[in-house]
């Protein structure tokens, strides 16, 4: 089965949101064997949806829309289904009656316009929406499959899993694709591509490398009937990756370098505190973000001028001597966060970025009662992407000296 997912709506066009519910669907997809050959968005103009979805039904079997299905007259996507499809939009009474006994509990009113929800073609199933007010449509019609499912993303997300993925799988074709994304940090993309050039030249599984700010990413996808047999293709492959690159591997699928170096932290039952001055609190955020970092990270202190800096311990004559911003800066940095947080591990950033030769230089510290180590990374990009590169390339330093640490 061929697949196209149909975003709808203007907002998306103009950049004032981010598109995650492609992104989601995209990686189910290919667990049900159904291989997606197209994302289309398309604004909130009619005639450009229903073009949209015409070349979609000359080339998928499954057409999935999301947004589009609010009360408002730019919620448009069941009237370009309708139009699609030849098929005449008509209230559906009971619907209608449930939603407004909806609106009612929760608004206190019922707005008119809301009756365009309830409204559905003759070939349409609705697909019910325990999170909002707008039902989904499950279409079938001269072999083709239309779903139409709500912008919001926590209410799309709910009917997929409720409404929509229990009929799919009825539909499965037997054939399962997963894949598997290796992460690394410290090479270029074209480094990592000609080490491993020898795997990337097979058809089945597949691997395709990528860049992210946090390094490069290796994907491993693998067809077969049987999920078991997929898994064992995939094992294979990442077996060898793990063999040519595994000095530079640090996660995989959903992993975070926040969360990476807060696996290794609880396991070795130590706690962590940092310092940073250019990154501007990104390094705090990111470790923050842990999942259940409050059991291994003690907190992080942010520099943003020379006073403060000195203000937290800093010693004036380090800064003259070597720097404002520099390796011996950052040590100290990292001795004063383990101290006054009274952590086990503390981690100093600071640097020079230039916007005007988008280069610069990013230091790290780190200090513990058993090392003591420093390091100099340049960096390149905007102001935004060499902070991001500061802060996992430190955490890339930290995550290397806790495996090391005896």
């Amino acid at each position: 089965m061929k697949a196209e997912i149909i975003p709808v709506g203007t907002e998306i066009l103009l950049g004032n949101i981010v598109d995650t519910n492609s992104s989601f669907l995209a990686n189910q997809l290919p667990l049900l064997g159904i291989d997606l050959y197209f994302i289309s968005t398309a604004g909130d103009n009619q005639k450009r949806l229903v073009d949209t979805l015409r070349r979609a039904w000359k080339r998928a079997d499954l057409i999935i829309t999301t947004g589009g299905l609010g009360p408002t007259q730019d919620d448009i996507t069941r009237d370009a289904i309708s139009e699609l499809v030849n098929e005449r939009l008509e209230v559906d009474e009971k619907l209608w009656q449930e939603l407004q006994a909806l609106l009612r509990r929760y608004l206190g009113e019922i707005p008119q316009s809301n009756i365009r929800q309830a409204t559905v073609i003759p070939s349409a199933q609705v697909v019910p929406n325990r999170m909002g007010t707008a039902p989904g449509w499950w279409v079938e019609k001269d072999d083709h499959i239309i779903i139409a499912l709500p912008g919001p993303s926590d209410e799309m997300k709910m009917m997929w899993q409720e409404g929509i993925l229990p009929k799919l799988e009825q539909r499965a074709t037997g054939e399962v694709i997963l894949s598997r994304v290796i992460k690394t940090f410290r090479l270029a993309e074209a480094k990592v591509d000609e080490m491993v050039a020898s795997i990337s030249k097979l058809s089945n599984p597949t691997l395709a490398t990528y860049i992210n700010p946090d390094g490069v990413y290796l994907r491993i996808t693998a067809k077969a009937k049987e999920k078991r047999e997929a898994q064992r293709l995939i094992a294979q492959s990442e077996e060898q990756i793990r063999n040519m690159l595994s000095p530079y591997i640090w996660g995989v699928d959903d992993d975070t370098l926040g969360t990476v170096i807060g696996g290794l932290l609880r396991a070795k039952n130590r706690s962590l505190a940092t310092m940073e001055s250019c990154t501007e609190g990104l390094l705090c955020g990111t470790i923050a973000n842990g999942r259940e970092s409050c059991t291994y990270f003690k907190g992080g202190l942010l520099a943003a001028c020379d006073e403060a800096k000195m203000a937290c311990g800093v010693d004036v004559a380090i800064m003259d001597e070597y720097g404002k911003e520099s390796i011996q800066v950052a040590k100290a940095m990292a001795e004063i966060a383990r101290r006054n947080l009274r952590a086990d591990v503390g981690i100093g950033v600071g640097g020079s970025m230039n916007a005007d030769t988008n280069s610069g230089e990013a230091f790290v510290g780190l200090s513990s009662n058993k090392f003591e180590k420093t390091f100099t990374h340049r960096l390149r990009g905007n102001r935004s992407r060499m902070k991001q590169r500061a802060v996992y390339a430190a955490l890339f330093d930290l995550r290397k000296m806790l495996l090391e640490e005896v």
